[in-house]
């Protein structure tokens, strides 16, 4: 709400956005090479980082991955399959 945008405003100093594509992308990836089940809002910050959306570059990251609130019967890449 109206208190959380004046915090932003103060203390953000940007913000990146990705597609829905590269979600799927991260979500697959931190499954397949780290064995952890995302849901796709908590893969969003990973999904920022491999589009390289947040200029970090040799610098020190950490990411906070979230939420396992996923069907494993239905993970987004294996929807879109032929």
């Amino acid at each position: 709400g109206e208190p959380n945008f004046a915090v932003m405003q103060r203390l953000v100093s940007g913000v990146a956005t990705v597609s829905e594509e590269a979600i799927i992308a991260a979500m697959r990836q931190l499954w397949e090479t780290l064995k952890i089940v995302v849901e796709p809002s908590g893969a969003v910050p990973y999904a920022a980082l491999l589009e390289n959306n947040l200029r970090v570059t040799g610098q020190r990251v950490g990411l906070i991955l979230s939420g396992g609130n996923v069907d494993l019967d239905a993970l987004p890449w294996m929807m879109k399959q032929p």
